[in-house]
């Protein structure tokens, strides 16, 4: 498969004077786009291998960050929640269970993910940015919607470089951005 086909890696500039919250949410767009880029388009194989010393997998990342995203928009952000396969998921066992997944069911769960955080997205206003998140179940007081998007945005940003350096040791792909379409 190729990783234009298999995962979106468009990304789309905010125009000229966005908001904070449009700020918020291209950056977060485009490290999704990167890391799409960066984990598309693999084998079985290659999603499982893992890449010494450590023994994380790109397998791993894409199951790992689909999780990230069900916790901090569905369940965080409006209190709804966590779809299948993570309502019965048990801690950390994303980086191991990915290598029993196929390519298409670990591409698949991602994109349903994230489909399902840009419509709880969806019409996001920067006023909306102050409000405290729906549920917090980790351990401190609430964060408001500003902070979850800042901490799933760095989220994205520590596992696109693991996926950088692993993809470049699987095929050689380099690069910061995906090509984009003229």
């Amino acid at each position: 498969m190729d990783a234009v086909e298999t995962l979106d890696t468009r990304i789309d500039e905010p125009g000229r004077r966005p908001g904070e919250a449009g700020m918020l949410l291209f950056a977060l767009r485009r490290s999704r786009a990167q890391f799409a880029w960066k984990v598309g388009g693999l084998d079985a194989e290659q999603l499982a291998r893992p890449m010494p010393p450590s023994s994380m997998t790109i397998g791993g990342l894409v199951k790992h960050l689909a999780l990230v995203e069900e916790q901090k928009i569905a369940l965080a952000l409006t209190g709804r929640p966590p779809a299948p396969p993570w309502d019965t998921h048990e801690p950390d066992t994303e980086w191991t269970s990915a290598a029993a997944d196929t390519p298409e069911q670990l591409y698949g769960l991602w994109r349903a993910t994230v489909a399902r955080a840009e419509a709880a997205l969806a019409g996001l206003t920067d006023a909306d940015l102050d409000r405290p998140v729906a549920v917090w179940p980790w351990e401190g007081e609430p964060p408001n919607v500003r902070l979850l998007l800042v901490d799933l945005h760095d989220e994205y940003a520590r596992h696109v470089g693991h996926a950088d350096l692993f993809r470049e040791r699987i095929d050689g792909l380099t690069g910061e951005d995906p090509p984009q379409p003229e």
